[in-house]
């Protein structure tokens, strides 16, 4: 996995005639917990916004609700005539699949799964790098020594969240206890605030007084319990830090946005390439968000501190572990 989520962006390239504004038709499928989740679908839906605004081109769009509807949702997009169709969530990997050989014409970029057909392009990012970095964070503000982390679906996509957020607190503080909770076993485990608030009542109640939440909108009840309980959260895909200002320590943001935007824009263009790529620190894909409503909670310190980190895994000097490798 690790092997494929690493090979470069170079596969075919489909087209090499940008389209005409009147010609091209974009087209964005969200995952379940809907567009407007605060993290990773809204993520999606402001790339789609950035480019609909730059370009004067509406965009198609389809919300998943349950499983039965993802083949279908991209089935409609390509009998709507879209040119490229971006799908957002590694379950629709399956899907992606069959209609990408049944559609050869049509482009399609998943986000979050790799695929490995001429006419998909693949867009994965180093989660472990990003939450190494928050890890750090949490065990630089911790003040009981324990900390928690809260996931959405038990997959191992969530799972390298949870290991990289394990190896920067331990780099920090070796003796530091990580607890660690999973809302559930199904998609619906992505939009159940209430199931992340209790999870996270729970670990503050063991005493964790910092809480990184991987969960899409299950992770909006970790943020709100961390304000209520008068603690700190993490946020998690989108920058969260505005919802709770004194609460959200900082949020781990992947950009999601960024890969939306540049797939409907390189295909427009007439530069998308089929592929793969994963993106870190180093190609910018993922990041910790410090903004006006965290810089009292990010000290001159901590902030440092991450800096420094954030190089040195850029520069290889640090190499944080996926967990796809410990799989093997």
């Amino acid at each position: 996995m690790k092997t494929i989520l690493a090979l470069s962006l170079a596969g075919t390239l489909l087209g090499t005639t940008a389209l005409a504004q009147e010609d091209f038709q974009p087209a964005v499928i969200f995952d379940m917990g809907g567009k407007m989740d605060k993290s990773f679908n809204e993520a999606a839906f402001n790339g789609a916004e950035r480019f609909k605004e730059e370009t004067g081109i509406d965009y198609l769009e389809f919300e998943i609700t349950n499983e039965a509807q993802r083949e279908q949702a991209m089935e409609r997009m390509v009998r709507k005539g879209a040119d490229i169709v971006v799908v957002v969530g590694f379950q629709n990997a399956t899907p992606v699949e069959t209609i990408a050989k049944a559609n050869p014409d049509v482009k399609f970029t998943i986000i979050d799964a790799v695929v490995d057909l001429p006419n998909v392009q693949s867009v994965t990012f180093k989660e472990e790098e990003g939450s190494y970095l928050v890890g750090m964070a949490a065990a630089m503000a911790s003040k009981t020594d324990k900390v928690g982390f809260v996931g959405g679906m038990d997959i191992p996509l969530i799972r390298n969240f949870l290991h990289g957020y394990e190896q920067g607190v331990k780099a920090t503080k070796p003796d530091m206890q990580v607890i660690s909770n999973f809302a559930g076993t199904t998609p619906a485990a992505w939009s159940d605030p209430a199931r992340g608030a209790e999870l996270a009542i729970s670990q503050f109640d063991r005493g964790a007084d910092v809480v990184y939440a991987a969960a899409g909108a299950t992770g909006l009840g970790v943020l709100q319990a961390a304000a209520d309980k008068g603690e700190l959260a993490i946020g998690v895909d989108s920058n969260q830090n505005y919802l709770y200002p004194g609460h959200i320590l900082t949020s781990m943001v992947k950009k999601v946005d960024e890969a939306v935007y540049n797939a409907f824009k390189t295909a427009q263009d007439g530069t998308w390439e089929a592929g793969a790529e994963s993106l870190g620190l180093a190609e910018k894909g993922v990041d910790y968000a410090v903004d006006e409503n965290n810089a009292d909670l990010i000290t001159p310190e901590i902030k440092q501190k991450l800096d420094e980190a954030k190089q040195e895994i850029i520069d290889g000097k640090i190499a944080v572990e996926d967990y796809y490798s410990t799989q093997k």
